[in-house]
């Protein structure tokens, strides 16, 4: 999935003749901190409820000084875990679209890519989860599904976040099956660290339910 299907056509961006009273309607209307100022095609800047508060409400956006808001976008073909990584790095509800020619094409909201990003994730499968530390230089994503397959288990998702001594990485594995005492037996076997583990059993509102709950408060 990339940014382009990702945008948010219900959601405006901003232009130079609103006011800063307008756009601050605007970001009330839409719950959102962040909407892009667009003159044509070209994205001058992404504006923030800071930089309205900074003049005049009354004040039209022409009279901004545009070179101290931040000109992020993501292109139309990258894939959402960058659109998901550059929303995080630099804190944005919003982000900008932009084609090869940087001219504005629309926005993505931080709900549309946090529900792409669980429905891409498998929350909603059921399963049990459990978590490996491993050295960076051992981590095989084939190994690790291999060793579960043998077990009668298929990996559904994989997480890797590294650890503060950026020597070893933690491994969160979403498996398709909620009896994975096997499973953790294999990799332990095979000389894995398990540092955690979830068998969906052990829930009473399980993944399901945190799915549901999830799209429901992205849906509000």
């Amino acid at each position: 999935m990339t940014a382009r299907d990702l945008i948010a056509h219900d959601v405006p961006s901003l232009h130079v003749d609103q006011t800063g009273r307008d756009a601050f309607h605007l970001l009330s209307d839409h719950h959102v901190k962040h909407l892009p100022v667009v003159e044509g095609r070209e994205l001058l800047g992404v504006l923030s409820e800071e930089d309205i508060f900074n003049h005049k409400l009354y004040e039209p956006l022409r009279e901004y000084d545009f070179s101290h808001l931040r000109r992020i976008a993501v292109h139309a073909g990258q894939h959402v875990f960058e659109v998901l990584r550059m929303m995080g790095e630099h804190r944005l509800t919003v982000i900008p679209v932009i084609d090869d020619e940087n001219q504005y094409l629309g926005l993505i909201t931080q709900n549309e890519v946090l529900r792409s990003f669980s429905e891409m994730a498998s929350f909603a499968e059921p399963g049990g989860i459990v978590v490996l530390e491993m050295g960076r230089r051992d981590y095989s994503l084939a190994t690790l599904s291999r060793l579960a397959e043998e077990e009668d288990t298929k990996v559904l998702s994989a997480f890797v976040t590294s650890t503060a001594d950026s020597e070893t990485v933690h491994v969160t594995l979403k498996l398709n099956r909620q009896d994975i005492g096997r499973v953790i037996a294999s990799y332990e076997r095979h000389e894995y660290e398990v540092r955690e583990t979830y068998p969906e059993s052990l829930f009473p509102d399980n993944l399901k339910e945190r799915y549901d709950s999830l799209m429901t408060y992205l849906n509000v």
